[in-house]
């Protein structure tokens, strides 16, 4: 006699549609890890206010370029994905900022308005929850830091287009005592914005600086327009908004901030345009193992002087990064001009091969001065 056959117990539809989660299963996960993530940033913040304390009664600086440098590297190195690095960056720069601010409110002086590039290099180092006081010039930064207006300053440094920035170096002539606290390396991107067609653009504002690392692209696709310098790219879309045949030179961020058109994006003449800004304060930091160093060199007028004071540097295995010349408003008007240098060599003022080095150019030289030992740091993006 045939045996029945057994009946199918499968399941009718596809197995996979029957285990995939739901749209409302997923989001109570989410639900789930966002509270978990609340206690815990929660409990974090706790023990910030803690080191706050510990700080505060071991009259210690609220602010460490270090360590903050160190907490996002190792979140870095932690991190398997998918969540990109620069979202992670963002994330942790805020949280390191709220947290700061918890144990004390820093001000950070820059050059303004709002939305400049040293705005934007001001945030991408401290976060938004620090007071961002805007000021008129570079040497206003300088004076509210030396006046302790403010905790720190932010100032362009030098640009990978352009070379140095006149006005920051000679702050640093005229008040030797400031110091350079950590730097900020910030990928700069240019946009011309306006509120006309491209074919209306009169006239073009920008920072002097920013005018020229556009200036290929500019004299190429508008020849006809007249360039006028102000004081910052921030201030070119403050005058780009009132005038109604102007364009700026400007960030994404400014054209966003005083509602412009993007009339073009990336027009850069060189595709890697970074401008180091350096922040200042009244100390320097603290070592690190991963550090560069900034000096201020013066030199007898006198043939093979610079070669043979920077000399010390390569006997103790020291590398120099940057230098540039500088002439100064020292000696007479019927004398050639004086020259300052500027450095940047690799290690901190107290690592033994770079204080060995200092010590013999120091015997070689009229003047010097370290500017700082700082982190070296990553470029990001404005």
């Amino acid at each position: 006699m045939p045996r029945k056959p057994k009946p199918d117990r499968r399941p009718s539809g596809p197995v996979d549609a029957k285990r995939a989660p739901t749209l409302a299963t997923l989001r109570a996960k989410i639900d789930r890890i966002d509270k978990e993530l609340v206690a815990l940033l929660n409990r974090r913040s706790e023990i910030a206010l803690q080191i706050g304390q510990v700080k505060q009664k071991q009259r210690l600086e609220i602010w460490s370029a270090a360590r903050e440098d160190e907490i996002l590297a190792r979140v870095l190195a932690a991190n398997r994905g998918p969540l990109p690095e620069q979202t992670l960056r963002l994330i942790f720069r805020e949280l390191m900022s709220g947290s700061r601010s918890l144990q004390r409110t820093l001000r950070i002086a820059y050059l303004g308005p709002k939305y400049s590039y040293s705005h934007l290099a001001s945030v991408a180092k401290f976060g938004e929850s620090v007071e961002h006081v805007p000021v008129g010039s570079i040497a206003a930064v300088f004076e509210e830091v030396n006046r302790r207006h403010v905790q720190f300053g932010i100032v362009p440094l030098e640009n990978s287009t352009d070379g140095r920035i006149v006005d920051t170096l000679d702050m640093f002539v005229r008040l030797p005592g400031m110091k350079i606290r950590a730097e900020v390396r910030l990928r700069v991107h240019h946009c011309l914005l306006g509120r006309c067609e491209w074919g209306q653009v009169q006239r073009i504002y920008s920072k002097a600086q920013a005018l020229s690392q556009c200036r290929h692209w500019l004299g190429k696709n508008l020849p006809q327009a007249r360039v006028v310098d102000v004081v910052s790219t921030a201030t070119a879309a403050e005058q780009a908004r009132r005038e109604e045949f102007a364009a700026a030179v400007a960030s994404r961020a400014a054209a966003d901030a005083y509602q412009l058109n993007v009339l073009a994006e990336n027009i850069e003449d060189q595709p890697h345009n970074v401008t180091r800004f350096a922040v200042i304060a009244e100390r320097a930091e603290e070592r690190t193992g991963r550090d560069k160093t900034t000096l201020m060199l013066r030199l007898p007028n006198q043939s093979g002087a610079l070669a043979k004071a920077i000399a010390p540097f390569e006997k103790n295995a020291v590398n120099m990064t940057w230098i540039e010349s500088f002439p100064t408003s020292e000696g007479s008007a019927d004398r050639d001009p004086t020259y300052l240098f500027f450095l940047d060599i690799e290690g901190h003022a107290d690592d033994e091969p770079v204080r060995h080095a200092l010590e013999a150019v120091r015997k070689r030289s009229e003047r010097l001065e370290i500017l700082g030992s700082y982190p070296r740091s990553e470029c990001v993006e404005s």
